[in-house]
């Protein structure tokens, strides 16, 4: 359906009036749209004075994906999950792997009608336990997002969001009774650079981290490392510091490597030094679960007991060869492994 309007299309919730056109509240950018007009998600346009979701019940993507490559490592380990998107995203990240549908109009990218209940029905049909919004940003396809995460509920799948956290505090504590995971791109720990790399700033991103922590949400923390811009040993030990300070040690943290994309072709693949360097910072910091993602040439994706360093559960890229976890506990010493297990 290529370049094709479709009838699935809906208004859009957190907007107002204002003069000559509507202000979009959903997140932090506050879009003004005279009539035509798009917001900077590229989803979301005036027509006639309502704001409407252009990409709602029209994914761009949609397939069948270990949990693990979310990356959600404590989240029901070697389960499946639908993951689903659209078109369109509310930052502009110089290295985004996804920018040709993430920074695309949903007339620009190939597409087939999916309304809410069809998606719920494929779940079930594929016997996946959990429906990931992910690959672009689902927090900008709200109003698709929720619908299917109540349908969802409601046949006992449950939702996990992968996001760069970068919306208002209603619209997210509104949709958190539906989700039961996350997993939050944290850009940088430097607001001038999330302003210069990715359009965004780093303090919404905080608050949003802190609310799904704050209201029982799982969640798991992903950090890219850039050479030369967000990897210095100070921003790291900084961010970890206020993860620990802030009651996120028990979050697992996924450090990735970073390669050359989209609009940093010039930067070099992250050396594997730096990860190294990045996973000591965290856990002499405090944080109990470090991941190094991206990375072959050391085993950067198993669970360790945060206690005794026994080998708890060991993967393999997106595959899990072993897990020894008890009830959600070490199998040798007893110690409780934070996760959702079951």
């Amino acid at each position: 359906m290529r370049g094709e309007r479709h009838q699935a299309t809906k208004e859009a919730l957190f907007y107002h009036q204002i003069d000559k056109g509507v202000q979009c509240d959903l997140c932090p950018h506050y879009c003004h749209m005279g009539d035509g007009q798009y917001g900077i998600c590229l989803s979301r346009v005036n027509r006639g004075g309502k704001l409407i979701s252009e990409v709602y019940g029209l994914p761009c993507a949609l397939n069948i994906d270990p949990i693990e490559k979310k990356p959600l490592f404590h989240f029901l380990p070697a389960s499946q999950c639908l993951s689903i998107a659209t078109t369109g995203c509310n930052l502009s990240c110089k290295n985004c792997q996804n920018y040709t549908i993430s920074q695309d109009k949903v007339n620009e990218a190939a597409s087939e009608v999916m309304l809410p209940q069809k998606v719920v029905e494929t779940a079930l049909d594929e016997q996946c336990p959990s429906i990931a919004y992910t690959y672009t940003e689902p927090l900008t396809f709200y109003e698709y997002t929720k619908d299917i995460s109540i349908l969802a509920h409601q046949n006992n799948i449950r939702n996990v969001i992968v996001s760069a956290g970068y919306i208002n505090s209603q619209p997210l504590e509104e949709l958190i009774p539906y989700i039961d995971a996350a997993n939050i791109d944290l850009k940088s720990f430097d607001n001038d650079l999330y302003k210069r790399l990715n359009g965004a700033t780093l303090q919404p991103v905080l608050d949003t981290l802190k609310m799904l922590l704050n209201k029982g949400v799982w969640l798991e923390i992903t950090n890219l490392l850039i050479p030369t811009l967000n990897d210095s040993d100070e921003m790291l030990r900084n961010m970890c510091t206020w993860f620990v300070d802030n009651g996120f040690a028990d979050c697992p943290l996924h450090f990735s490597r970073f390669f050359p994309m989209y609009r940093l072709e010039n930067i070099p693949v992250t050396p594997l030094q730096t990860l190294l360097k990045a996973y000591d910072i965290a856990k002499d910091c405090g944080m109990k679960y470090v991941y190094l993602g991206n990375v072959s040439e050391v085993e950067g994706d198993n669970t360790y007991c945060p206690k005794c360093n026994t080998l708890l559960i060991h993967r393999r890229g997106f595959t899990v060869l072993a897990n020894q976890l008890v009830d959600g506990h070490c199998c040798h010493c007893g110690e409780k492994i934070a996760g959702v297990w079951r």
